[in-house]
């Protein structure tokens, strides 16, 4: 069985990009969809810090090509501040937000503090 290869970037939103990576005239709405032309996956950060909306996570969804891989990032409220207790309601939610991503839902990520 042939493995796939997915090379992408921890987040697309980054103002230092813009005449680098991005056209200076792009619109950021069409960051991700450029972006998704160059690379097949990406790692959605902003859910550490966030809890995004199934619409956003659907927004996300309708920019990219079917063959695209999301990773989201664990919400730091399970990862650093709960510490992984007493998570069961903040994970529920949280994973059923992602699942909007439907079959581009890739890896979730956790990433832990140093004193873990």
């Amino acid at each position: 069985m042939g493995k796939k290869l997915f090379i992408g970037t921890s987040g697309w939103v980054y103002g230092h990009w813009t005449g680098i990576f991005y056209p200076e005239d792009l619109p950021s709405k069409d960051k991700l969809k450029y972006f998704s032309q160059h690379f097949k996956t990406v790692e959605i950060n902003y859910s550490f810090y966030h809890l995004p909306r199934p619409s956003t996570y659907q927004n996300w969804y309708n920019q990219t090509p079917e063959d695209f891989l999301f990773s989201v990032k664990a919400s730091r409220f399970i990862t650093h501040i709960k510490r992984l207790k007493e998570v069961k309601e903040a994970w529920k939610t949280f994973l059923d937000n992602a699942l909007s991503l439907k079959e581009k839902l890739g890896p979730i990520l956790f990433q832990f503090p140093p004193s873990f």
